[in-house]
């Protein structure tokens, strides 16, 4: 097979696993030094896809073959797709081609499971390895690493790597069995637990050898099962606490042809899949905890954002007083971001906080009025309803399908 045909193949078949974000990869470059390549603090490049996926510019599986037949998955042993599969020189000379064109500042690499978990690694491992030591590529590195694979090879993959991942698939265990028999939630945490191990020895150790300085991710499909946000959510709260990761991707389920009768015959609204990487985010960086977002069993309200949903269901916190609130309880206020709650903190040890200067740090002012009192503000509505000021902030409502059959076809 032509290798511009290859790449059709297997950059569209790689689109489903996430991996937008700042990579926090070390900056490295090839000035003065052997080699090419670098990174930024930015990390990998980005493109968008017309669904509105955010995906790197070489995103790409080593090979679409797999052993496995999950369900969920368009690439599982049943799937009628077009299959292909790169050599490792083949995926090198795509990286290093592109690289020097300007078109990608790294690799993220993935890949079915062929003749078996040990066999799929070690190709992934000599991909990243060749890039390294015989090109000297200093650009980004992200490999999926294969859970079932010999803990010796995952830690190789360390050393080449800058991010690890490991994709725990599914929120719950009895989802995994259900939809990907193959696999194991006990192999795959086993694997998470390595990683993290050695993420802990190189930090007590610093002069050891490198081992992925961007961490470890992991990925959760939504949509695929029963299971609710707060489910999902949890999950992830363990994941942060337990292996110490750097992000939860959630990726929305997509139904492909000939689905099986396990899966969902239509997708869930890519809106869900958007609320919980903002609740995610209200979970990494504000503080949160799932129980207050989600106190119940359910899902993320689709109308309003989880931040917002929390202010509305605690008007006891509310209206806050800039200028005596605490600071992690400024940052909880809808409309404040965390910078600007540090600005306004600042703000206060010189003056007292006005009106006027929550515009002036762009604030979403529609959203943060009844929220807040200021030494020259106090909001008329504040013993107003809830349901009020929810109908008042919630998304603006999207005009139905006339047949959303024909559309989901």
């Amino acid at each position: 097979m032509d290798l511009t045909d290859k790449l059709e193949i297997l950059a569209d078949a790689a689109k489903y696993d996430a991996s937008c974000a700042s990579s926090g990869a070390p900056k490295r470059h090839s000035i003065g030094k052997d080699g090419f390549g670098a990174t930024t603090g930015m990390g990998i490049c980005h493109s968008y896809t017309p669904d509105g996926r955010c995906v790197s510019l070489l995103k790409v599986l080593l090979t679409n073959y797999c052993l496995y037949d999950c369900q969920y998955c368009v690439n599982r042993r049943t799937s009628n797709v077009p299959r292909a599969r790169f050599t490792v020189a083949e995926v090198v000379k795509l990286t290093t081609d592109f690289y020097l064109r300007n078109y990608i500042d790294g690799l993220f690499l993935s890949s079915g499971i062929i003749q078996s978990a040990d066999y799929t690694m070690e190709q992934l491992v000599q991909v990243a390895r060749e890039l390294r030591e015989v090109h000297q590529f200093r650009g980004y590195i992200h490999l999926k690493t294969i859970p079932d694979a010999d803990p010796a090879l995952i830690a190789a993959a360390g050393r080449y790597a800058d991010r690890l991942s490991v994709n725990i698939e599914l929120p719950t265990q009895d989802s995994v069995q259900k939809l990907a028999p193959e696999k194991s939630v006990h192999t795959i945490k086993l694997a998470m637990g390595s990683i993290r191990r050695k993420l802990d020895e190189k930090a007590e150790e610093p002069k050891s050898p490198r081992f992925a300085p961007a961490g470890q991710s992991t990925q959760m499909i939504v949509g695929a099962d029963a299971s609710d946000d707060q489910q999902i959510l949890t999950t992830a709260e363990t994941l942060y606490g337990s292996y110490k990761l750097k992000r939860v991707y959630y990726s929305a389920f997509s139904p492909i042809p000939q689905s099986p009768k396990s899966v969902p015959l239509a997708p869930p609204p890519m809106l869900r899949e958007h609320r919980l990487y903002q609740a995610d985010f209200l979970l990494r960086s504000y503080g949160f905890q799932v129980n207050e977002l989600l106190p119940a069993t359910g899902n993320l309200a689709l109308d309003i954002d989880p931040k917002l949903a929390w202010a509305l269901e605690h008007r006891e916190h509310f209206p806050m007083d800039l200028n005596r609130a605490e600071p992690h309880m400024i940052a909880r206020i809808p409309g404040i971001g965390l910078r600007n709650a540090q600005r306004l903190i600042d703000l206060r040890r010189l003056r007292q906080i006005r009106y006027a200067d929550l515009s002036r740090l762009r604030c979403s002012m529609k959203k943060i009025s009844p929220f807040i009192i200021t030494a020259d503000y106090f909001p008329s509505n504040d013993a107003g309803p809830s349901e009020h000021l929810r109908r008042a902030m919630a998304d603006a409502p999207q005009q139905m399908n006339l047949w959303p059959e024909l559309q989901a076809a």
